[in-house]
């Protein structure tokens, strides 16, 4: 699922990973905006209250607002250099330490998410877009600009698009591509809506502490992805 790059990856390989990250952007989405009343898991928001704000000439807002927008593209910046060093030294492993910072960011906030409430609760906004800049950019990686999951806004154009085209693809190789293709974006939707109705109801019981599923998920993908490699190593060394 997160092993797999280049020309090993298969359709089935995305489905899986939009999946599981899908299902954390949505979590981390509804848990983030209760907590917070934040957009944590995309800028575009952001950057239209910034230009508002800089039309208002508020400068010093502007910036605040802006610093939104920078951690998002940090954390995207932070994760690609990380995947660029690895994939120098063993490819298959390139995603394991942006994963392993992103279950801690997410633990650490949910951790100590209630005090920084109080404190300061733009940093649980900074480290959350940090956060999720960070996935949005590793999975754009892994899977060759495929699958996105920390927002909507271009699977819906993607999705629209694809379904128009399929009144005018007649040839069976390219209406199953496009079927697989829109498969996968309607998973990616549903496991984002389904994330977010979770963290929401989560969110009723346990507060911002509804992060922790989000790094257990995680947790449980690399695991599963450890066990995968294991067991197909295991298997070439019987024959």
């Amino acid at each position: 699922m997160f092993s797999h790059v280049g020309k090993t990856r298969t359709p089935e390989h995305n489905l899986g990973i939009a999946s599981l990250l899908s299902f954390v952007a949505g979590l981390v989405n509804v848990v983030g905006f209760f907590s917070v009343q934040k957009l944590t898991t995309n800028v575009t928001g952001h950057f239209a209250f910034f230009v508002d704000e800089v039309f208002k000439l508020n400068f010093e807002n502007a910036f605040h607002v802006a610093l939104f927008v920078i951690f998002f593209f940090l954390g995207a910046f932070f994760a690609n250099f990380m995947v660029e060093t690895y994939s120098r030294i063993r490819e298959s492993e390139t995603y394991i330490f942006p994963i392993i910072t992103e279950v801690v960011i997410l633990a650490i906030v949910a951790i100590f998410g209630n005090y920084l409430i109080k404190e300061n609760p733009d940093v649980i906004a900074y480290s959350l877009l940090f956060a999720m800049g960070m996935q949005n950019s590793l999975v754009t990686s892994i899977s060759k600009s495929i699958v996105r999951t920390t927002h909507l806004t271009g699977l819906f154009t993607d999705m629209g698009i694809e379904f128009s085209q399929l009144f005018f693809y007649k040839d069976q190789f390219h209406k199953r591509r496009l079927i697989k293709s829109i498969k996968l974006r309607l998973t990616i939707i549903f496991m984002f809506f389904v994330g977010g109705v979770s963290g929401g109801i989560l969110f009723e019981h346990f507060g911002i502490k509804s992060l922790i599923l989000g790094s257990v998920i995680l947790l449980g993908g690399l695991f599963y992805d450890f066990m995968k490699i294991q067991f197909l190593l295991l298997k070439r060394r019987r024959k």
